[in-house]
């Protein structure tokens, strides 16, 4: 288990540090779906931004750039349903138990 957490605190440090690379990135392109923005030995860090600058950041260990632009294009219509409920605050986790178990079966899915 320590080594687990290890893991993936690891993880997140990869992705967190990939954010200012998304930042200049997203200004340089139109599209959303940024495909490969950063590196980590054999581990890949996607990105995608929607149109309102909410960023989605994938560690993966090189998936298909087609799968990971079909997970992303998912989550992202997910997301969009979750901020049409008007009680919904863009700027807070969403904690739904129901959007994290779709979220899961898109990855399945895809990666």
């Amino acid at each position: 288990k320590k080594e687990d957490a290890a893991q993936n605190q690891q993880n997140q440090f990869f992705v967190h540090a990939a954010l200012d690379v998304v930042d200049e990135e997203m200004w340089k392109t139109g599209s959303m779906f940024l495909k490969s923005v950063d590196k980590f030995n054999d581990r890949v860090i996607s990105a995608y931004v929607t149109a309102s600058h909410i960023k989605f950041m994938l560690l993966h260990d090189g998936k298909s750039e087609d799968a990971v632009r079909s997970f992303f294009s998912e989550v992202h219509e997910l997301y969009v349903k979750v901020l049409l409920n008007p009680f919904c605050d863009k700027d807070v986790p969403i904690p739904s138990p129901a959007f994290d178990a779709r979220v899961r079966a898109v990855a399945k899915k895809w990666l």
